[in-house]
């Protein structure tokens, strides 16, 4: 299986509703369900080569067992999903629910027996709140958490750099000037080839227009920022209260991969996060910053080896 396929579910929210795209991969009846969540500008088709390699390593290890279903939604004001009509619903809460409005949706049309959770960066944070609430209505409980370079603290100095660019949805003369732009604010993701670069940048742009000279420009809405902004330095650290709150609250079995050079989540932070809560299990990546990509063959190694071993 070579291309996901693009499903939608509408969630409500106080203008009266929108529609949330997910990708899935797999077997769309497989009792065993991994929904993984991206970053807070990126969307659903980033993890397209983990999905891939999940599927394949499930069906080769239990031929004929009933796979996996891989699904891969875009948070809402990403990728193929709506844009709010209020900005201010682009936060963690909001998300979270959204989540929930999926997970139901998805067991509906096919129960789920098996429930884990891949989540980067923001999609980490959604999930830290999915699993660290004992009472929400899931399927399931979530079995295994995936924190991909993301925990209950973080740097301030990344939400600053961050920051500097978040929001500009800019115009690009083709996807390759598109890529090139976007591979200069995200050195920190460390070494790709040019064709995983431009594979990992393909689905971050749309056309401006249906015209065949249209430009192009990021797939998120640049209202994602408006929240974002409004963080300060004490109101973040606030935040980490409830944070750690929801991580220690979380049964599910957890692996934490962090960047060895990630400016987001910090030694000692991570350190922390072997030593309470669940207990993660720490997968640290060389000359990586925020945040892994998920490609390299050592980081699929370590997510597939973790849910699947």
């Amino acid at each position: 299986m070579t291309e996901p396929s693009l499903n939608h579910v509408t969630c409500p929210d106080a203008s009266g509703g929108h529609r949330m795209a997910y990708w899935q991969w797999g077997r769309p009846d497989s009792g065993h369900v991994v929904v993984c969540v991206h970053g807070l500008s990126r969307q659903g088709r980033d993890f397209d080569v983990l999905a891939q390699a999940l599927c394949q390593q499930a069906e080769q290890a239990a031929p004929g067992s009933g796979g996996l279903r891989v699904v891969c939604p875009d948070v809402v004001g990403r990728g193929e999903s709506d844009w709010l009509k209020d900005p201010m619903g682009y936060q963690l809460p909001a998300y979270a629910a959204d989540m929930l409005v999926l997970l139901a949706h998805l067991h509906a049309r096919a129960p789920i027996t098996t429930l884990d959770w891949v989540g980067s960066s923001m999609g980490g944070l959604i999930g830290m709140g999915v699993c660290g609430q004992p009472g929400l209505p899931l399927p399931v409980p979530v079995r295994c958490l995936v924190l991909n370079d993301v925990g209950p603290a973080i740097e301030w100095n990344a939400i600053v750099r961050i920051g500097t660019y978040l929001g500009q949805a800019g115009h690009f003369g083709s996807v390759q000037e598109a890529a090139d732009a976007m591979r200069a604010v995200s050195s920190s993701f460390g070494p790709h080839t040019p064709e995983q670069w431009l594979a990992l940048s393909r689905h971050m742009v749309k056309p401006v227009s249906q015209s065949a000279d249209s430009k192009w420009r990021l797939h998120y809405d640049p209202a994602i920022a408006v929240p974002f902004k409004l963080a300060t330095e004490a109101s973040t650290l606030q935040g980490e209260a409830a944070l750690w709150k929801l991580y220690d609250h979380i049964s599910a079995r957890t692996l934490l991969i962090r960047g060895a050079l990630s400016d987001l989540l910090s030694s000692e932070t991570a350190y922390a996060m072997t030593q309470r809560g669940p207990r993660a299990r720490l997968v640290e990546f060389e000359g990586i910053g925020h945040v892994p990509t998920l490609i390299a063959d050592d980081q699929v190694a370590a997510v597939t080896g973790f849910l699947l071993g």
